[in-house]
């Protein structure tokens, strides 16, 4: 999630109190979501029919969305957001990673944040989540999970959830013969989504989680956030989670992280990391954007960076600063360490939702990638790292 928005907009005007139906729930979450998520109206330059064919060979996947903190079906295409099942068949999506924001903070900003209020317990309570969830951010975690579950079971076989190796090899065998399936991979934005635990990544891991980031917009007891008070390194608890991942074969995210905590993460892992949805500092001089040598930290241990598509991120509005941001990163570490992190439903304005990715394809080849490496970025690093570091099963 990158926005400056909190979810105060969806909490409030939904809480509990107002005694709502569920369809009334349903219009009003919808109403604040059209205002959270918006799609920058264009008009952008319609993709090259060149764009278009190249696009349609493409295994397109992408690092971050935050799709399952609004609630909205994603088994039905909707007319508000960003992500779900049709917009990802329609866009060539093969494979989406869903982040869990288990907690944000009231007045959420990019500069200092405390730790100390809750915004995702008033959705809570307005989406009339399990009791649990009051109170434990993991119980949250474990919602988010069923409620994918229930998505994959009610797909009729066209989204299915990845955890393990085999799973993603089986999944890219069927389609190949069969390009409308798409896939989603489950991760945690924050670890303090753990209760404080790193016992916990055990519990999380079992209810399909495969990729966790120390902090989120605050600092945790984990690691220090880029947006944090103290913005201080990786602590004791934070390097036995990372111990913990790797046992697992997940994944350690460092988006959002301090440069404190990228530095510490860098010199104890010894598995390829991730900045899942960032930007760069030499195309954006964002907060939580990445300096060159954090690029090339992360390209090192074998990893990725996703660049993200709002304008913090990228540096404009248009989709052509997505391109700017890619094209940079690719000439300072190589496109196979460079992939997408859209933020895709993060409470941050987009220039195109999934079902338009051709737009972005279109962008790469205008600002002079070779369809090789585009063919990289759009997503066969993003599959290739999956199945590398994935658990066998």
């Amino acid at each position: 999630m990158g926005a400056r928005r909190t979810l105060a907009l969806a909490a409030g005007a939904a809480a509990v109190g107002a005694a709502a139906t569920r369809p009334a729930l349903d219009r009003l979450a919808a109403l604040v979501e059209a205002r959270m998520n918006p799609v920058t109206p264009g008009p952008w330059p319609a993709p090259s029919e060149r764009a278009l064919e190249l696009h349609a060979t493409l295994r397109v996947a992408d690092l971050h969305a935050d799709s399952l903190l609004f609630g909205r079906d994603l088994v039905r295409r909707s007319p508000v957001g960003h992500v779900d099942i049709p917009r990802m068949q329609a866009g060539n999506v093969a494979l989406q990673v869903f982040s869990m924001p288990t907690k944000t903070p009231r007045h959420m900003n990019y500069d200092h944040n405390t730790g100390d209020t809750d915004e995702v317990l008033a959705l809570a309570l307005a989406r009339r989540w399990p009791p649990a969830t009051w109170r434990s951010l993991t119980a949250r975690v474990l919602n988010f999970a069923a409620q994918a579950e229930r998505f994959a079971a009610r797909s009729g076989g066209a989204f299915r959830l990845i955890r393990t190796r085999g799973d993603l090899a089986a999944y890219l065998a069927d389609r190949a013969g069969d390009p409308s399936l798409t896939a989603g991979m489950l991760s945690i934005e924050g670890a303090h989504a753990l209760d404080d635990d790193p016992a916990n990544v055990d519990v999380v891991f079992e209810a399909g989680i495969r990729m966790i980031s120390p902090s989120h917009f605050f600092d945790t007891a984990f690691g220090g956030s880029a947006h944090g008070m103290e913005q201080g390194g990786l602590t004791e608890l934070g390097r036995e989670m990372v111990r913990r991942m790797e046992a697992r074969g997940m994944v350690l995210d460092l988006a959002h992280a301090s440069a404190a905590t990228i530095d510490d993460a860098l010199e104890v892992a010894t598995r390829p990391v991730v900045a899942s949805h960032t930007g760069v500092r030499g195309v954006a001089h964002g907060p939580r954007n990445l300096t060159d040598r954090q690029l090339a930290g992360i390209a090192a241990t074998g990893g990725l960076v996703g660049i993200g598509f709002w304008d913090v991120a990228s540096g404009g509005k248009a989709p052509e600063w997505i391109a700017r941001s890619i094209a940079y990163a690719v000439e300072r570490i190589g496109a196979e360490h460079v992939a997408l992190g859209s933020d895709w439903d993060g409470a941050v304005e987009v220039p195109f939702d999934a079902a338009h990715v051709a737009v972005l394809t279109d962008q790469l080849l205008r600002v002079g990638l070779d369809e090789a490496s585009i063919r990289l970025v759009m997503g066969e690093n993003a599959l290739r790292l999956l199945a590398e570091l994935l658990p066998e099963g």
